[in-house]
């Protein structure tokens, strides 16, 4: 006899909500992933242990995709087809994402993606349905340090990318924000995704002699330019964006080499505790992952998994790709002090941008 015929069916079980999440847990990014991964998972395990949603517990399946475009595709469909996910959540690549469209995975299943850590322009034009962004894109984090180095007096920028998706959206990105004060790039240079290789392009950017080095790369692709080309050009400034964990960045280099470098923020400090969902989310930290250190990342994937369970919420009836998709539009709200506002032709929640700079004792300080 089975447990389903051996009770009455108020007895019964409900099934699990299934979360499903890809990321680079592995591989040059897998550092990110990992606080990705985490951010996620504690405000889940916040959820569950106060009964789920409509006494159903929310499982949060994860598969490591290693930054590999073609196994993220494969990890979607597996996460859709055999894990039977209601929703996405917290993938990362521009290209990763974009191949994951291409397939027609989200749109063909009916199954929404939040809070993917990319703001690339290519994820938000052509808007997609499927696709829900709390983060400003690539291109508002670029302006706002453009803006703020220009009222400076500086005009010699350069820039350091990733030769796919993430890069050529940074390139987009930057070439536009110094057209609007009339400039043009110093130099360019690239590297090629899933390498370390930086060789040529710190070559390249040195005899570009730049003011301001912006760097479109994750982390240890990141990592190692900014220790060659300190070397070469100690005197330049190096922003990089929110996809660089600040406080890895520092590990990777060491304090002087980390220290004065730049990275925009699309997401309060995890330090600023005079934002609810801050407080909330350090909370979560403390209680489910003690040993784990607040960060921007794992805060941004956290307020993700805040978005999509107010969604969750919002289902009346059965939950469903669909139904989650419409419940995300309703959203427009202050989910405890991060502001959050989804309709029916506009996917992109959030546009603030921060800036913040790495210390010589490692603080992330904004």
């Amino acid at each position: 006899l089975s447990l389903h015929d051996a009770l009455p069916i108020s007895h019964v079980m409900a099934a699990d909500i299934v979360i499903g999440q890809s990321a680079p847990t592995s591989g040059v990014l897998g550092s990110t992933g990992a606080e990705m991964v985490l951010g996620v998972k504690i405000c889940i395990d916040a959820v569950n242990a106060e009964g789920g949603i409509n006494g159903r517990k929310l499982r949060h399946v994860v598969k490591d995709d290693a930054y590999e475009t073609a196994q993220t595709v494969a990890n979607t469909r597996e996460l859709i087809e055999k894990n039977h996910a209601v929703a996405l959540i917290g993938y990362a690549g521009t290209g990763n994402i974009g191949a994951v469209i291409k397939e027609g995975l989200l749109n063909d299943n009916k199954v929404p993606l939040i809070a993917p850590l990319t703001g690339g322009e290519s994820l938000r034009k052509p808007f997609n349905p499927y696709v829900f962004h709390i983060r400003a894109g690539y291109g508002d984090e670029i302006s706002r340090m453009v803006d703020q180095y220009v009222n400076m007096g500086i005009s010699r920028f350069a820039i350091f990318y990733q030769n796919d998706a993430l890069g050529q959206a940074g390139l987009e990105g930057l070439q536009t924000a110094l057209e609007r004060h009339q400039l043009k790039l110093a130099g360019q240079a690239s590297y090629e995704k899933n390498t370390e290789n930086v060789t040529t392009a710190v070559q390249q950017l040195d005899k570009a002699n730049p003011q301001v080095v912006v760097m479109v790369a994750v982390l240890r692709p990141a990592a190692a330019f900014v220790r060659a080309f300190r070397q070469v050009k100690p005197a330049a400034q190096i922003f990089g964006l929110s996809i660089i964990n600040g406080a890895d960045l520092y590990a990777l280099v060491g304090a002087n080499v980390a220290a004065g470098v730049g990275i925009t923020q699309v997401v309060p400090s995890p330090q600023r505790v005079n934002v609810k969902i801050v407080r909330d989310y350090l909370s979560a930290l403390q209680k489910y992952a003690p040993a784990s250190k607040p960060s921007y990342t794992s805060l941004e994937e956290y307020i993700g998994a805040r978005v999509l369970v107010e969604g969750l919420r919002r289902v009346k009836g059965e939950f469903s790709g669909e139904a989650v998709r419409h419940t995300l539009e309703s959203i427009d709200a202050s989910i405890d002090g991060y502001k959050v506002r989804f309709s029916s032709d506009n996917h992109v929640g959030s546009r603030y941008v921060g800036v913040s700079l790495i210390r010589a004792d490692g603080r992330v300080t904004d």
